[in-house]
């Protein structure tokens, strides 16, 4: 049998459809996400009058659509017995502080070493297929260089429950971040449109027009230097939302962004603080994901997971409170 006889045909009525045809097909199909439902049409998988359909964010249209669905494969990774700190793990997902300089997921440069490697190795053949071939499990991600506490699905189930917690921003998410000055602002709430930059692809911008709502809580626990002008400081950030590279963009926006960000650092630290820096051994962002709250999607049971930042950040923290 080829991979094409194995393939999953589905046919879906939209009647009365309205708002985006990602959320009214995830509203008629319960057992494939939204995040799902996206990928299928970015594969020209699903098709309405001949055509594929390929705007998640398009508008729905009542009709007749059908859903080319890709047989199940195994993830191309390998696994891999790395170091994997467990904070909780049972039949349904797994918690883990992930340390900084592992990527997520595999991604063009990054095929090894990565978290989805020490999870295949740990986890076995237990991992939710739906993240697709390179992204089993994962659910939500840390950028490479951003040390914390992240939770992977181990069922398909739990894949889709965490998928809605983190849709409704019904998750609790604090960072710590050691920043180069401080807001004006001890404690406030950024509110911004985030998109790709037009200046550079790679990187994330404040947008006056497009991308999507980010929306940041955050609060200067701690400053350091001259009170009147901090050379630096100790900001915990609480999500609303979860875009790429938010707390770094959006901290690099009040003034203060993250030491050791390479690419919204925005200018060089004071002489003191990067010595401190050098002594510390911080060689990426100062940002840690330090608290992970949530409902257990499966047991209904109340999480949370609190880690430290690991050595560089206290030693660094350490260095900056004798400035």
């Amino acid at each position: 049998m080829n991979g094409r006889e194995q393939e999953l045909d589905r046919i879906v009525e939209l009647t009365e459809a309205s708002g985006r045809l990602d959320r009214a097909l995830a509203g008629v199909l319960p057992d494939l996400s939204r995040a799902r439902i996206q990928a299928l049409m970015h594969e020209g998988a699903i098709i309405k009058d001949g055509t594929p359909v390929t705007d998640p964010s398009g508008k729905a249209k009542p009709g007749t659509y059908r859903l080319i669905i890709p047989a199940a494969l195994p993830p191309d990774p390998q696994g891999e017995d790395l170091l994997l700190t467990v904070l909780f793990e049972d039949a349904h997902l797994i918690v883990v502080d992930k340390p900084a300089g592992m990527s997520a997921h595999p991604a063009p440069g990054s095929h090894s070493g990565t978290l989805v490697n020490a999870l295949i190795y740990h986890c076995g053949d237990s991992l939710s297929g739906i993240g697709g071939v390179a992204r089993p499990g994962i659910v939500h991600r840390l950028d490479k260089n951003t040390s914390g506490v992240m939770v992977a699905a181990k069922t398909d189930a739990a894949h889709r429950g965490l998928s809605a917690l983190f849709a409704a921003h019904d998750i609790e998410r604090v960072y710590i971040a050691l920043t180069r000055g401080a807001p004006a602002v001890a404690r406030g709430t950024v509110t911004t449109q985030l998109g790709r930059s037009t200046a550079d692809r790679k990187k994330m911008a404040v947008l006056r027009h497009g991308g999507r709502e980010a929306i940041t809580h955050y609060q200067v626990t701690r400053a350091f230097g001259r009170q009147s002008k901090p050379v630096a400081a100790r900001i915990s950030c609480r999500l609303e939302t979860g875009r790429t590279h938010q707390i770094r963009v959006h901290l690099a926006h009040k003034g203060a962004p993250c030491l050791g960000d390479p690419a919204y650092g925005s200018g060089p630290p004071t002489p003191a603080v990067r010595a401190a820096m050098t002594e510390a051994g911080l060689t990426r962002q100062a940002l840690h994901a330090a608290v992970l709250g949530f409902c257990h999607p499966i047991t209904g049971e109340t999480l949370k997971f609190e880690t430290t930042p690991p050595n560089d950040m206290t030693a660094l923290e350490a260095l900056l409170q004798a400035l």
